[in-house]
This record gives structure tokens, sequence and C-alpha cells, in this order.
């Protein structure tokens, strides 16, 4: 069986060198790639037990996730397992489903093995139970939602210039009536993007009133779903809704087909979260993009600052418009613009 000190000869570096890159703690990446390729090599395996005995770590990192069906979380935790892997950490990861009580019981579980820190997306909210994650000391980095009251830095996107972007896009195409349907109210995410959204449409004189703002009772297409139908029974329904999330834009886009409309005919449809087959929908779906893969090894290596003692901060890197044909092609406008603007 091979040895630490196998592996730091065959790196050509030190045993402390080595032990340091198995936690996390090597600065340099030719270093560390140097490392991890000898490991697997020599089919090196540290002793777990000995190490956290010695360093009172267990080399074990904890990931709860809000919601697993979610293909951008799917991704997101997919990101974060790789980096840590390549770092020489286990994860463990724990699957919400967006109900507070289950994510609680997942922390719970984590912090009794002993694990180095905690990444956590939250379901809902947050819950008590972040605040005493803080309170006993454990590293503690959130991922994608910000939960106001918990003390721990937060690695999400920035949907600013996105949605200016897209608010841009939309008056271009002469959509007037835009509508959004956002998570449940009281989401800090959800509001947040909301008041982006409407901001970004007042620069061009489009309003977004309360009626054209539906929120969802759960994350799901179901509830997509609704809010589309209740919105297409306004007596002046919108030309252009965006979804701010993948799973509530198929329902979203499921009581459109059941009416017989079209996009982007009879309506523009956009999507907050791109994931791979909305490229190859009938017509493609106009999203935003957040850079899913960046935000999860920026949360890991942020959660490893944490537990190395130091004291990072939040972290946002942007989300970007990418314009496919769900919204209309560009430079045309729609005809009932055209109509105004001929009788004014």
């Amino acid at each position: 069986m091979a040895k630490i000190k196998d592996v730091a000869e065959r790196a050509g570096v030190s045993v402390a060198t080595v032990s340091r890159v198995l936690n996390g703690r090597s600065p340099v990446a030719e270093t560390r790639e140097r490392v991890l390729a000898a490991v697997e090599e020599l089919g090196y395996r540290p002793n777990n037990v000995a190490r956290a005995l010695r360093t009172a770590r267990t080399g074990t990192l904890g990931l709860v996730i809000s919601d697993l069906t979610n293909p951008f979380f799917t991704e997101l935790a997919d990101a974060v397992e790789d980096a840590a892997r390549g770092l020489g950490y286990s994860l463990i990861i724990g699957n919400a489903a967006e109900r507070t009580a289950q994510q609680d019981d997942y922390i719970r579980t984590l912090l009794d093995r002993r694990i180095d820190g905690l990444l956590v997306s939250s379901a809902g909210t947050g819950s008590a139970m972040l605040r005493e994650v803080v309170a006993s000391g454990t590293p503690l980095v959130l991922l994608d939602r910000i939960v106001p009251g918990v003390d721990a830095p937060c690695v999400r996107a920035d949907g600013a210039a996105a949605l200016t972007d897209l608010a841009a896009h939309l008056a271009a195409l002469g959509r007037r009536r835009p509508a959004v349907i956002v998570a449940p109210a009281g989401t800090p995410t959800g509001d947040e993007r909301l008041e982006l959204f409407r901001t970004a449409l007042a620069a061009h004189g489009i309003a977004l009133p309360d009626e054209r703002v539906g929120s969802t009772p759960d994350l799901q297409p179901t509830g997509g779903r609704q809010v589309m139908r209740r919105l297409l029974d306004l007596p002046e329904p919108p030309d252009a809704v965006l979804a701010t999330d993948n799973l509530m834009a198929l329902g979203a886009m499921d009581e459109l087909r059941a009416r017989g409309l079209r996009v982007p005919d009879d309506m523009a449809l956009v999507v907050y979260d791109d994931v791979p087959w909305f490229a190859h929908t009938d017509p493609p779906l106009t999203a935003i993009a957040q850079p899913t893969r960046e935000l999860g090894r920026a949360a890991l290596h942020t959660l490893l600052e944490r537990i190395e003692g130091r004291a990072p901060g939040s972290v946002l890197l942007p989300a970007r418009l990418v314009t496919r044909r769900s919204c209309g092609e560009p430079g045309t406008a729609r005809e009932d613009t055209q109509e105004e603007e001929g009788s004014a």
C-alpha cells in the first residue's frame, strides 16, 4: 500500500506539501495537480481516521441543495463535488426538496458527522437551524440564495445587467405588456429579481403593475402553469412573460400549448436559468444564464477559506442574457406597437 512519502517522492515535493494539498491548503495549482496525479497513479488512500485525530478535521464537507430535481441545482452540486474531489475532500450531499424541515434534518445529520464545513442553498427563506450552525462555529457558506439574519458569506449570481439587457430586448421588439412569474412571496432571490426587472423596464417607459406579477405556491411546473393561467385570463393579457425559474417556465409553456397559443407569435417567453435543452425547444428559449459551474467552484473555495480561519466576503458573479427566438426576431416591432405609434 502506498504511503504519503511515496506520493511525495513521485510528485517531487515534500511530505508536508502533500499533506497541505490533501487538506485543501495548497495555493499553487500546478503543485496541487502534480500531487493529485501522483495520488491517482499510486492508488494512495489517506488514513482519514488518523488524520481526523491529528488535525481535528475529517476531510469531509456537507452540501445541502434546495432541490436536486431542478437542473440548475443539479449542475451546481456537480460543480461543487468536482471541485471538492479535486482538492482531496469528500462531499456529502443532501436534497432539501424545497422543504425547510427536510433541510434541517440534513444539516443536523451532517453536523453529527463532524464535517469540516457546510454549504447550503437554502430552502424557502431559511430557518433558525442556519443560525445555530453559525453559533456552533461550523464554517458556513450560503449558495445561490441569501438568508436574512444569517451571518455567513453568500456566493450567487448578479442578474442586474442581464435583466437590464432583457428589458432593452423586449422594448426593441415592441413588447409593452410584460409579466413575471416569481417564486413564493417573501423569497429574497425572487423578490430581488422582480425589483431589478421592474426598474429596468421603467427605464424604457414600460410599467409592470402588480396584476401582471404572479407568485407561485411552489417552484415547480404546476405553479408556473397556475400563474400563467391567471395571467392569460386578465382583461388585457401580457405580451411577454419572464419565468424566474426554469421549472416554472415549463409549466408556463404547458399552459400556452394547452390554449393553442404560440411562442413568440402570441406570447414572448423568457426563462431565468438556462439549461441545455432550452436551445432545442421550438422555438429556442431566450434565457438568463447563470455561471453555474463557476458558482460551485467559488463557493467551495470560499468555504475552504472559512475553514482555514479567514473571513472571505460574499461573491457575486454576473449572469448574462442569451437571446434566442422565443421573444421574436430582433429588429422587428409588433403590429400593435406600430399602430399606437401611427395614431399618436
